[in-house]
């Protein structure tokens, strides 16, 4: 038997690294900003799905725009049906920074709410998206490791562990940790899986439709993602229905 040298045994229990040379941290900054489209008007639906298969369908208009520094975007969620939330607005301003500002508008009450961090775990207007999960969060919340690279649907995808880097980012998005597959042609995540704050996996998302909505920048939109809660067996389907990029937006 072939003894290891100490060199070999080094470069085994060295943490993976992307065959291109990137790191487990650059990926997911490449994955962070692949989505920063410069301006981008939707119409969207979303179906959720409960344990016994009764769906509820919601109808919503998006309105996005990306700030002068390139990093922070500026995001307005109009809903549009059924009657009982029509006309509920949810406001996520960026702040590369700082904490991100988040207002939901219920005109039931005729009231606009602060969100405060803690609120990032909490269900996106009965979803199973959490307000956290509607933009990406700051690569710098979670310390990131390089696992392997892995077909999925067809296509090569790195897999990536976030772990949050302090208490309070666990305790604010409710998740222990995360697995995202990242596509090593245009790095959009295929698909996640998300742990809770007693490492059960809690949820997983897929992610599909890869658009690309702005060729000189190579950004991409998924036209689809279906969230499925395993602790619940409730799911949420979000599709893109309209897309349009480069768009005046204020």
């Amino acid at each position: 038997v072939k003894r290891i040298t100490g060199v070999a045994l080094l470069i085994l229990t060295l943490p993976a690294m992307a065959e291109e040379g990137l790191s487990a941290q650059q990926i997911m900054q490449k994955n962070f900003f692949v989505t920063k489209v410069r301006t981008l008007k939707t119409d969207s639906t979303m179906i959720l799905i409960n344990e016994r298969g009764q769906t509820r369908e919601r109808k919503s208009t998006t309105l996005a725009k990306l700030q002068k520094n390139g990093i922070d975007s500026r995001l307005l969620v109009k809903f549009q049906s059924p009657a009982d939330i029509k006309g509920t607005g949810f406001l996520q301003i960026e702040h590369a920074n700082a904490d991100d500002d988040q207002w939901i508008y219920l005109p039931a009450l005729k009231k606009t709410r602060r969100l405060v961090a803690n609120n990032k775990k909490d269900s996106f207007v009965g979803s199973d998206f959490s307000y956290g999960d509607i933009l990406l969060p700051k690569v710098e919340f979670y310390k990131h490791a390089l696992l392997r690279t892995e077909a999925l649907d067809g296509q090569d995808n790195y897999v990536i562990e976030s772990v949050p880097r302090d208490d309070n980012v666990k305790r604010d998005s409710g998740y222990s940790k995360k697995f995202t597959w990242v596509r090593k042609d245009n790095f959009l995540e295929t698909k996640v899986e998300y742990y809770d704050v007693n490492e059960r996996l809690l949820k997983t998302q897929t992610i599909s439709g890869h658009k690309l909505v702005e060729p000189e920048t190579q950004r991409w939109i998924a036209m689809r993602r279906e969230m499925v809660n395993h602790q619940t067996k409730h799911k949420t389907i979000f599709t893109f229905d309209r897309i349009e990029s480069g768009v005046p937006v204020a």
